[in-house]
């Protein structure tokens, strides 16, 4: 076994990649373990401190391959006052690793905020490419992935019905978060505001008991109940149909 755990025999001849003053976007496995590159790994293991949404979901992940960087709590109620002391650790030449609970960090999560002032004090932001629940939900819909446009989780309530109306018209295929407990909810609010186009649900994507169902917006609702409401849901819903005159262009 290497020293951050994950089996020698599968490992390239390693570097030392983490540097002093740099913030490294690091994804995590959203289900799976095995979902993590040899890369993340090396970089979880050299870092100097491992910024984590939750210290204990993360330390789950980091006791499986023998990590034992220190951890930090960041996440949307402490960013304000967090991010400005982890630039100060940057400063003093530090090397700092951001997690998300399953994911990339940025995308719906706090993450963007610490990226902002990191880059605003003149420092390094690296990305280490990895796991991200829409893609895998996108490619496996069924639906066209050309083109799409990620709108994530809709505002609860001030400018939910804005977003909405403003998506009519969208050709694109759209992709959505949504929790177990406000699911139904966005579906019929989609057929209402965008007609009864095709979709498909995804559910516990890379877990053993991953889901993925297909059909109109109608089917969906109407088989929604029998739903296991449980993890994060992954809503992928068709773009505008073309007219006539559109699909001759």
């Amino acid at each position: 076994m290497s020293e951050a755990g994950y089996p020698a025999a599968q490992e390239p001849e390693r570097s030392q990649e983490a540097e002093a003053g740099t913030l490294y976007l690091v994804s995590t496995p959203i289900g799976h373990l095995r979902d993590i590159s040899l890369r993340a790994l090396d970089i979880l293991s050299q870092v100097d401190l491992i910024a984590a949404e939750d210290t204990r979901t993360s330390r789950v992940l980091l006791q499986h391959y023998r990590i034992q960087t220190p951890l930090t709590s960041y996440h949307d109620h402490n960013e304000e006052r967090v991010a400005p002391a982890l630039v100060g650790r940057l400063r003093e030449g530090k090397s700092l690793a951001l997690i998300t609970d399953a994911g990339t960090p940025g995308i719906s999560d706090p993450g963007f905020y610490l990226v902002r002032a990191v880059l605003q004090a003149g420092l390094r932001v690296v990305a280490i490419p990895g796991a991200t629940a829409f893609i895998p939900a996108l490619v496996a819909s069924g639906l066209p992935a050309d083109r799409f446009v990620f709108e994530g989780f809709l505002p609860h309530k001030k400018g939910r019905q804005t977003r909405l109306k403003l998506l009519q018209d969208e050709a694109r295929t759209i992709i959505f978060y949504e929790s177990p407990q406000r699911l139904e909810r966005l579906l019929r609010e989609l057929q209402v505001h965008l007609g009864d186009r095709p979709a498909a649900i995804a559910r516990e994507i890379s877990k053993k008991f991953e889901e993925i169902r297909r059909g109109t917006l109608s089917e969906l609702i109407a088989g929604a109940e029998q739903m296991v409401k449980k993890g994060e849901f992954v809503l992928i819903v068709a773009g505008r149909p073309r007219n006539a005159k559109e699909a001759s262009e």
